[in-house]
């Protein structure tokens, strides 16, 4: 018999979804008969799958050291490839600047080479993460951004952070700001609404002004910064935050976003790929606004951060906008 001692990073989650990550390599089936049969109990008591576990519960597991080692796994903690760019950095969280072509979270093969592999490792090799002393929590991101969107991503360090972090995102009150240059003069400022429908298959997503059954209701702010002859310059508020909402919006409106491949306009992007070498979309995410977080992330309400895009893009935005010939 093996017992576990939860902490603050595990506290305040369903005894179920504890398990699935404690024992992740165990199925389902297998967790949830053990609890049925009592052989995984909670302060010695029948523990129930929505059974809301606390710091301090012990949770009992009657199985052999065998079987709980091989459902346990590895916890590898994989070398990053790269040096995170970190703005701002406390003990609950820290907001790292994403460069264009990295990934947020891994996908594939591409171990190490992304966000959350890079934040995991910096924090082990700091000393504030330690993948045998944590039972099941590991550092994560609170939001993500798109391989070739460079800016701002949240991440959490520990278990009550990311959970006041995600709450406080889907409530509305952390306040994301892209910056992004489209074709054309954009006369519409204010918010645009319509209704988002995804295709899995090609992974591409499609506006229209009425709902349908699968899609889901947007909401993006816009504001113009700048104009020249043919561009704008425009800072996006994500009221909502879907799948390629920003890219598609734009495109919708008959303004789509330099250097999107998906969703621009073919002969623009060709122009800024030959002039600029611009082979990804003109977007980035430069600033957050904290508001409404509750204790113990209240000391964040009212801070705004900013986040520099590279120097391609500046290039890019000093050329059109305040070198004008």
């Amino acid at each position: 018999m093996k017992e576990v001692i939860i902490d603050k990073n595990e506290s305040g989650q369903r005894l179920d979804r504890f398990l699935k990550k404690y024992l992740k390599e165990a199925p389902q089936s297998f967790i949830y008969k053990m609890l049925r049969k009592k052989n995984i109990k909670v302060n010695n008591k029948k523990g129930n799958p929505d059974t809301i576990i606390a710091e301090g519960d012990v949770i009992q597991l009657y199985l052999s050291d065998e079987t709980i080692e091989k459902f346990k796994g590895k916890n590898n903690i994989e070398k990053s490839r790269f040096a995170l760019n970190i703005i701002y950095e406390d003990e609950n969280m820290l907001l790292i600047n994403k460069p264009v072509g990295i990934l947020s979270h891994s996908a594939n093969k591409e171990y190490g080479n992304n966000i959350v592999d890079g934040m995991i490792h910096y924090l082990y090799e700091k000393g504030e993460y330690n993948p045998r002393v944590e039972k099941t929590f590991k550092p994560s991101i609170c939001n993500r951004l798109d391989r070739n969107t460079s800016g701002i991503i949240i991440g959490a360090k520990n278990y009550e952070a990311l959970k006041i972090l995600n709450e406080s995102i889907k409530n509305g009150d952390v306040h994301k700001y892209y910056k992004t240059i489209v074709k054309g003069i954009v006369k519409r400022e204010g918010i645009l609404e319509g209704y988002l429908t995804k295709d899995e298959e090609l992974n591409k997503v499609k506006i229209t002004d009425e709902e349908k059954d699968d899609s889901k209701r947007i909401i993006t702010k816009v504001k113009v910064l700048k104009t020249s002859g043919k561009y704008s310059l425009l800072e996006i508020e994500l009221i909502t935050g879907r799948t390629h909402q920003i890219r598609a919006h734009l495109s919708n409106i008959g303004h789509p976003v330099v250097g999107d491949v998906k969703y621009g306009n073919k002969a623009v992007n060709n122009y800024f790929r030959e002039k600029y070498g611009l082979e990804s979309q003109f977007l980035h995410a430069y600033k957050i606004e904290f508001t409404n977080l509750k204790s113990p992330l209240d000391y964040l309400n009212g801070r705004v951060f900013t986040a520099m895009p590279g120097e391609r893009f500046l290039k890019i935005e000093e050329g059109l906008f305040y070198n004008e010939e």
